[in-house]
């Protein structure tokens, strides 16, 4: 494995020359790091190479380890990419700057009571379940509308969609579904693209990509 600052700028320069080939700017594209499983140790050469924008799984890990780093460095944003469970909705609002996994109407309604108690709008990515799979978290397509209504009038800050293709099958397809959705809905964010991926999801227009071995390494 490289050292982190190689490891940011060759990722950086891969979303560069994905954005050159499909004729978009590299600056239309945020780098989600995401740090799930790591600590400080290994998040802070990263925030120390430029990296500003991080992404964790779970509310609780990141309540152990974000307070910490975000008072030693200014300006870090930190998003949700994992579930989320209903009942987490009030510390995520606290907690992060931006959600992309809000998938079913219970959430929805939590996160918009979350929203108004705490006095503060965080971005939303809707999770499409982009594969039909039923292990995978994400609302079914056919559901998309409904759930976006909804959304809509909780006036929760919906900004775009998120996907996780089905392992192991050539993504693009679905990237694709995921962008014609987000337009046919008057959506501007597409959350698409991990380690495996990103180049092709920077290429059918990703806006964020979540990026984690690529910066990290390989998780034990």
């Amino acid at each position: 494995m490289t050292d982190p600052a190689q490891a940011l700028a060759l990722v950086t320069d891969r979303i560069a020359h994905a954005a050159r080939i499909a004729g978009r700017k590299a600056e239309e594209i945020t780098l989600v790091a995401v740090s799930k499983t790591h600590g400080a140790e290994a998040i802070e050469p990263l925030i120390l190479a430029g990296q500003r924008t991080f992404g964790e799984n779970r509310v609780q890990e990141a309540q152990a380890k974000w307070p910490m780093l975000r008072e030693a460095h200014a300006g870090l944003e930190l998003h949700l990419v994992g579930q989320l469970q209903s009942n987490k909705a009030d510390e995520a609002v606290e907690l992060f700057d931006c959600i992309h996994s809000v998938d079913r109407p219970s959430l929805v309604s939590a996160l918009a009571k979350a929203m108004d108690r705490a006095g503060r709008q965080v971005p939303c990515f809707v999770q499409v379940n982009i594969g039909a799979e039923e292990q995978k978290g994400g609302c079914a397509i056919a559901d998309l509308p409904a759930l976006l209504a909804q959304a809509r009038a909780a006036e929760l800050p919906v900004v775009g969609l998120m996907c996780v293709p089905p392992l192991g099958i050539e993504p693009a397809p679905f990237f694709a579904l995921l962008d014609k959705l987000a337009a046919d809905h008057g959506l501007a964010g597409r959350s698409m693209g991990m380690s495996d991926d990103f180049e092709t999801a920077v290429m059918l227009g990703a806006t964020h990509v979540r990026v984690g071995s690529a910066l990290f390494g390989a998780r034990n």
